[in-house]
């Protein structure tokens, strides 16, 4: 199927958008509506690493944690969860594992819905597996076993497909070290979004023959790796201005899983879903405060503001003081959702989604771009050329800095190396070229010889 690209915005204005309502709302798992006007936890967690030493003792574990979540929603009289299980890779490698876990996850699930009512669906997000030690293999063996893992975790229970993708890393994590804006615009903007046309095409025909949801996918391969380089407001190992700006061309790449069949909710580790919702109308998942269990973030409330669930990032199970690890995180995530109901039964909702963006909007670069009414710019910036995945990626990137700057002489303060940095990005900007075919072949050229590890028959090349 060829994608259908974007050239239009779903929304007529930022102002529309609000948390747990989309304009395309997704019917999923038992009885679950997913941003159909109200917001749902979506719980995420991760064996502990002497789980995986067997099939038994993994499924064992995933039948606990799946138990635990259960039971502390119903206890609490939580209406709704999704459960998401992000792979490890015995699950993908093995996908008849993956499909085992699905079913006893799904099984408990089914008990405590049935019993009790409470809505739910399971998310499993295959891991990307295609590489081998020293390379990306994109397009060799491994792509059957990936695919095997996604159609047999359908068939056994799993309600939502997604996957964390990695085309296009090798150049990034390249580029990302010496500040190379060409070349984070090569390897998210253009590599990733020619992966991501050949695996979502697959994932959605996998989704349709299987009566299952093509969720979506995230750039947490680059757009967090820059996240988590940049760090906090005392780091320097790279600047916050870049950090954003690869998110914001991260959102064209991600944008391609919905071009090609996927209908969300988007994955939460993708802070770039808010510009993506803006511009689909499609549900999505995001993290924020309540993802301290598994990282820090300069935006914690802010990215509450339009999200359709909510979610954790990832835990590891093991005891708390106030029960197991998912039960904990869960029932805060489920609190959370409670007041954004609210908001949203009270008719409040555009008070409270302006209350979570503005406590973040001026504390980085990062949360000033990802505030709705910005991120909704950058996606008109992506739709303008929506055809071209090269120019959209390339208009997100001049859009990000054009905002940055207009934040910098109001309440957005940069210190002298962000300040920098975002003036060397927009010169290296202004330099590429806007022809497609030229910035490829250039990349190319460039890439293939420096980048020891990038293949271009990964990509088709």
């Amino acid at each position: 199927m060829a994608a259908k690209r974007y050239t239009s915005m779903a929304y007529a204005s930022a102002d529309e958008m609000t948390f747990g309502v989309s304009k395309y709302p997704v019917k999923a798992g038992l009885d679950l509506e997913i941003g159909a006007g109200y917001t749902i936890p979506e719980i995420n967690y991760a064996p502990r690493p002497e789980a995986g030493s067997s099939k038994e003792k993994l499924i064992k574990e995933y039948q606990r944690i799946t138990t635990d979540i259960m039971e502390r929603m119903v206890q609490v009289g939580f209406p709704a969860v999704i459960l998401e299980t992000e792979h490890v890779q015995q699950m993908s490698n093995n996908p008849s594992w993956g499909a085992e876990v699905a079913h006893a996850q799904k099984t408990i699930m089914e008990e405590y819905h049935d019993e009790y009512g409470i809505k739910c669906a399971l998310r499993h997000t295959i891991g990307d597996i295609r590489e081998n030690r020293d390379f990306l293999q994109l397009r060799g063996d491994k792509y059957s076993v990936f695919l095997e893992a996604f159609e047999e975790c359908a068939k056994a229970g799993a309600d939502l497909l997604a996957v964390e993708s990695m085309g296009g890393k090798e150049v990034f994590d390249y580029a990302v070290l010496r500040n190379d804006i060409a070349g984070m615009l090569y390897g998210i903007g253009c590599l990733g979004s020619i992966d991501m046309e050949m695996i979502w095409s697959d994932i959605a025909a996998i989704a349709k023959k299987t009566g299952t949801v093509a969720s979506g996918d995230t750039d947490c391969a680059q757009a967090n790796t820059a996240m988590f380089i940049g760090g906090g407001l005392l780091n320097k190992n790279l600047a916050h201005t870049l950090a954003v700006l690869a998110r914001a061309i991260s959102a064209p790449r991600s944008l391609v899983a919905y071009e090609c069949g996927a209908v969300g909710p988007g994955k939460d580790c993708g802070y770039e879903n808010v510009i993506i919702k803006a511009i689909t109308g499609m549900p999505m998942t995001q993290e924020g405060k309540t993802s301290t269990c598994a990282h820090s973030d300069v935006m914690g409330n802010l990215i509450m503001q339009c999200c359709d669930c909510w979610s954790n990032e990832s835990v590891e199970y093991h005891g708390e003081f106030g029960g197991t690890t998912v039960q904990c995180w869960s029932e805060t995530l489920a609190y959370d959702c409670a007041l954004m109901n609210t908001a949203l039964e009270t008719k409040n909702e555009k008070v409270l989604r302006d209350l979570f963006m503005l406590s973040d909007r001026y504390r980085d670069p990062q949360s000033y771009v990802l505030a709705y009414d910005n991120a909704y710019k950058v996606g008109q910036a992506i739709v303008k050329d929506g055809d071209n995945i090269y120019l959209r990626a390339k208009n997100a990137a001049v859009e990000c800095c054009n905002i940055v700057n207009e934040g910098a002489a109001g309440k957005l303060e940069l210190s002298r190396f962000e300040a920098k940095a975002l003036a060397d990005a927009k010169a290296a900007l202004e330099v590429l070229p806007d022809d497609m075919d030229k910035f490829m072949d250039d990349c190319l050229t460039k890439y293939k010889s420096e980048v020891k590890v990038f293949l271009p028959e990964n990509y088709g090349f």
